[in-house]
């Protein structure tokens, strides 16, 4: 995926890119700067701290296991990362889970909406048949955006607290 600069609605701009190897650093930095409240809508459990060595798992497996994107910002060290989105493909290769982050203060400016579509362009580019997630019902942002984007919304059998959403990307 090439990089590419976007205007958010607010007039701030970003860089979308795709997440490589040497963003372990910036990702981390990512994941200090979530609230307690972020954490737990991204990862539906409360984490106190990252796991390193699946992150690092996850990045050597990209591009061959997934696909994932960042939006970036200049920072004070470089670059900041201000919002990501993951696709991890499922076994056969013809499906995938998404996985999104936006940092707080970019929340409402249209970032996931443009991380979200771009990642859906890349997982339709890659052959991927289907796209789904799992989202906290309490996520209505979240549910919001994957109806905009036409998801289906159902629940997840066994627990009220979870929805899926799920799009067929291809017949």
């Amino acid at each position: 995926m090439a990089g590419l600069d976007i205007t958010l609605r607010d007039g701030r701009s970003v860089h979308v890119r795709a997440l490589g190897s040497d963003d372990e650093a910036e990702i981390l930095q990512t994941f200090e700067r979530l609230s307690d409240a972020a954490r737990y809508m991204r990862f539906m459990r409360v984490v106190r701290s990252p796991d390193r060595e699946r992150l690092r798992a996850m990045l050597a497996s990209f591009p061959e296991a997934g696909i994932g994107i960042v939006a970036t910002v200049p920072a004070a060290d470089g670059i900041d990362i201000v919002g990501s989105a993951i696709a991890v493909f499922m076994a056969g290769r013809t499906s995938c889970e998404f996985a999104i982050t936006v940092a707080g203060e970019f929340g409402g400016a249209g970032l996931a909406t443009r991380l979200m579509t771009t990642l859906i362009e890349e997982a339709r580019r890659r052959g991927l048949k289907q796209m789904e997630g799992l989202v906290l019902s309490q996520d209505q942002p979240m549910l919001r955006l994957a109806r905009r984007l036409g998801f289906r919304i159902e629940s997840e059998p066994g627990d009220p607290t979870v929805r899926v959403c799920r799009m067929t990307l291809a017949e």
